[in-house]
């Protein structure tokens, strides 16, 4: 359990934003039809999770934006940048695979918040995407922590479904979406806001009743809207669209449970109804790893969070982790729960800490890079140092698990400034010497 103490009032934040006027951007594309020059990164220690597997005295070669070689000794092409890591290590960048990066500024101010739909609905059809926003101040603090890559999704209201992720790149906009549809989000026990109001029945009943209706309005969707076309689903329309890919096995239903029980339900659920599943919270996850590895069913945590809440996670433990793992479960990392989209810069202390309780420092690693690839639908593309795949590379000053930091962020081949809102701020008033300073620093 964690307690947070926040000083700074929405006036103030409201101020600090005022006080640097232009946002922070990555840097502008090459011109139209120019490709991007070669880097070649040199002497690195690679952390590759691929093929090429660990290398400690590696190379790793950019070019158009794709990883096109990992070896040691690689030659320069010409016209390449080339750096020398120094035996520093280099890893993919990290993903956070569950955050509300993009849609969620200040929590409690309603116009920069875009995270929930109403409150008192059922909201599959709810779409992040509509809302990402990619000059919010909070992804240049993630990026300097090395985060390349999140999956954005809708918090819990009151009802029983939330709405539908997507999977975003965190490097230069406008377009960060890299995964419409990458899943849709429900709740089925009593969490969040709706603990107070839904008992464990009355939610199932719900889930059941949607889904049912989703499956058989997909079976006549052809004919929904035909003259005598049937129309007995009570759900609404475009939250049985936007359950299709869940109900066809595309894309997994994002299961919000802490408890034990709730979860081995929703998985015996998932393997009878052929349903991809992922289940996120899972305190008690380590009580159903049985379960959980016998169906592929991956789990996100936050390896930080080790006493109870309520009663649904009473059987909360730092060894989380460490348990599933050793059980086969592939395990992803969440930010610091409380707040994962002002938190995201947490990830790799997240999976820091679970090293610190036993997890092989190799698998932690995974759990922030290739695991989500390949939970989120992006393998092909991300989550390792594999020719062909986006080059989003990080080079790090130490352990990156280990209080480091980034010395070098590259998203899709681009060189990311480590810059944001805060170190600007930073940089602009730390001199206190300055006897003159212009009137708007005074």
């Amino acid at each position: 359990m964690r307690y947070s103490v926040i000083a700074l009032s929405v006036a103030a934040a409201l101020a600090i934003s005022a006080a640097l006027a232009q946002p922070v951007h990555a840097p502008a594309p090459p011109t139209s039809g120019t490709p991007n020059p070669p880097i070649l990164i040199q002497h690195g220690h690679i952390y590759s999770l691929g093929a090429a597997g660990t290398l400690a005295d590696g190379d790793v070669l950019i070019e158009n934006g794709k990883i096109a070689a990992v070896g040691s000794s690689l030659p320069a092409p010409p016209g390449a940048t080339v750096i020398n890591a120094q035996g520093k290590p280099v890893t993919p960048g990290l993903m956070a695979s569950y955050t509300q990066l993009g849609i969620e500024e200040i929590e409690e101010v309603a116009e920069t918040n875009d995270s929930r739909a109403d409150q008192d609905i059922d909201a599959a059809a709810f779409d992040v995407t509509d809302a990402i926003n990619p000059n919010s101040t909070l992804i240049p603090i993630a990026r300097i922590a090395g985060v390349t890559r999140a999956l954005t999704a809708p918090v819990m209201g009151s009802g029983v479904f939330y709405g539908q992720a997507a999977v975003i790149h965190l490097g230069q906009g406008p377009d960060l979406v890299v995964k419409h549809a990458a899943g849709v989000l429900v709740s089925l026990g009593p969490i969040g806001e709706n603990r107070e109001r839904v008992r464990r029945p009355d939610t199932w009943a719900k889930f059941r009743e949607t889904m049912d209706d989703a499956r058989e309005y997909w079976a006549q969707r052809a004919r929904y809207h035909q003259p005598g076309g049937a129309r007995d689903q009570r759900s609404n329309r475009i939250d049985l669209d936007a359950l299709g890919p869940v109900i066809q096995g595309q894309e997994p239903l994002i299961v919000h449970a802490e408890r034990a029980s709730d979860i081995r339900e929703a998985v015996a659920y998932g393997q009878a109804q052929k349903i991809r599943m992922i289940i996120l919270g899972g305190q008690e996850a380590w009580m159903v790893t049985k379960e959980l590895a016998e169906a592929h069913v991956p789990v996100i945590i936050d390896a930080e969070l080790n006493l109870p809440d309520y009663f649904a996670d009473i059987g909360a433990t730092l060894k989380n982790a460490t348990r599933l793992d050793a059980a086969g479960v592939t395990v992803l990392f969440m930010p610091q729960s409380d707040d994962p989209s002002q938190y995201a810069r947490t990830l790799a202390q997240i999976a820091g800490n679970a090293v610190a309780n036993g997890m092989p420092w190799d698998h932690a690693l995974a759990a922030i890079t290739r695991n989500p690839a390949q939970a989120w639908g992006i393998a092909d593309s991300y989550g390792t140092l594999d020719p062909g795949k986006d080059a989003d590379v990080v080079i790090w000053d130490g352990d990156p698990l280990n209080l480091s930091a980034p010395t070098s962020v590259f998203i899709k081949g681009i060189d990311m400034p480590l810059v944001s809102r805060q170190t600007l701020l930073r940089d602009r008033y730390r001199d206190l010497k300055r006897k003159y300073p212009p009137f708007s620093y005074r």
